[in-house]
């Protein structure tokens, strides 16, 4: 049970940091296949590997982390659609500036967004894990936020299984 537990961590992490892995999917099979794994144990380690997964993309959205060189642009000279609609001095851009400038003054208006993001997972837990760090959340609003949202999320998904065949 210790190796699926871990298992579990290892795949809660990779799916936080590589968006095409679903550990939804793996939860709902662990617990299907194994049904007297405690559904909370699942659930807080899930939530932990989530978090830590997706701590990687706050910080370096904050900055903290500077990225490799090969995810950083390449310069460009050759005038793009992508710069037409959002380059500087377009609505776009102007619009992006405020928002930016709105988070930067108020953080924690962040809070409730990430936090009802990684319960529902609407808007994309990663998506709001960038933003956060965009705005300048706290590590620790950050976390806790994380956290509860995703221990309630999968501690819900991993007793699934054992409350649908109780009805049976």
């Amino acid at each position: 049970m210790l190796a699926l537990v871990g298992l579990t961590f290892g795949v809660a992490l990779g799916s936080a940091v590589v968006p095409f892995v679903s550990i939804e999917a793996w939860v709902l099979g662990l617990c299907t296949r194994w049904p007297d794994i405690s559904f909370w144990i699942v659930g807080l380690v899930v939530a932990v590997g989530q978090v830590l997964g997706k701590l990687v993309y706050f910080y370096a959205a904050r900055g903290d982390i500077h990225l490799p060189k090969f995810f950083h642009r390449k310069p460009n000279d050759k005038p793009s659609r992508f710069r037409r609609w959002f380059g500087p001095g377009t609505r776009a851009h102007r619009w992006y500036d405020w928002v930016h400038v709105k988070c930067k003054a108020h953080p924690n208006w962040m809070a409730g967004t990430h936090a009802v993001s990684s319960l529902v997972g609407v808007p994309p837990f990663m998506a709001t894990s960038v933003l956060a760090g965009l705005a300048g959340m706290s590590t620790v609003m950050f976390v806790v936020t994380g956290m509860v949202g995703r221990f309630a999320r999968f501690s819900f998904l991993a007793a699934s299984p054992a409350m649908v065949m109780a009805w049976f």
